[in-house]
């Protein structure tokens, strides 16, 4: 079983429970122990921990080891975003570190080539994807998919429908680096899968703001990553509360997912 458990949608809601998850990409990494224990003092959920690989995305960050490391500090749920090729061969290594979350790309799972992902079918699930997942499920992790702002969101509904995902995490910049402007457009894929999958837990990533929070929270995004809007914040706690009774009054608004 995996360490912790996921949010659940709660009578009267939409969606399940709101969850801030403050990227760590924008932490001082001089002090990153100190630094993640104070985001959870201040009200963060999860931890989220970018990883790139150099190759899938053109940026360098960190591996299984700073997991390892931040593991031995922090009781947290580490919610960790492998912007990677070939994700199948890091699943040991993360799990061991203590990764609570693995969540893979789409696009890269379907194979080591730039355009592999053409194959993949909304009607019928890619077996490579198919053993992935379950292989993070039997290393005791819970698994997402992340899908770039220009990916369908209906290639991703096999995998839901079957149960074999736990969350699906929509970008809404292109995957690669900190810092970049929210695109709205990229949001709507939210909102296709909430009205599919209403117990699904849809995380967005990429330029979440108290400015921006509200066009996710409309579209069905439960699972809010934010990185310099909260590291960068004079008071991180009240960035955290706006961005998480957004999505909670979102969700009991009673209107659909737009």
């Amino acid at each position: 079983m995996t360490r912790v458990p996921m949010p659940k949608r709660s009578a009267g809601h939409d969606r399940p429970a709101a969850t801030i998850a403050p990227s760590i990409l924008s932490a001082d990494f001089a002090r990153l122990a100190e630094e993640c224990k104070r985001m959870v003092d201040l009200g963060a959920d999860w931890l989220h921990v970018d990883v790139m690989d150099g190759h899938f995305v053109p940026n360098l960050t960190i591996g299984a080891p700073v997991v390892a490391s931040l593991r031995k500090h922090t009781d947290a749920f580490l919610d960790c975003h492998l912007m990677v090729s070939n994700p199948e061969q890091w699943v040991k290594d993360f799990a061991k570190a203590g990764a609570d979350m693995y969540t893979f790309h789409l696009e890269a799972a379907a194979g080591p080539g730039a355009d592999d992902w053409h194959a993949l079918s909304p009607d019928a699930a890619h077996q490579a994807v198919v053993d992935l997942c379950r292989g993070i499920r039997a290393a005791h992790m819970h698994v997402g998919i992340a899908l770039k702002p220009s990916t369908p969101p209906e290639l991703v509904a096999p995998y839901v429908a079957e149960g074999l995902v736990d969350m699906v995490l929509v970008m809404t910049v292109e995957p690669g680096f900190g810092g970049q402007s929210f695109m709205p457009q990229a949001v709507a894929k939210a909102a296709f899968l909430r009205n599919k999958f209403p117990d699904l837990n849809i995380q967005v990533d990429g330029g979440l703001a108290p400015n921006t929070i509200d066009r996710a929270a409309e579209a069905g995004a439960n699972v809010i990553v934010a990185g310099s809007a909260v590291f960068g914040a004079a008071d991180p706690a009240a960035v955290m509360t706006t961005l998480k009774t957004s999505v909670s009054a979102a969700a009991s608004s009673g209107k659909p997912a737009h």
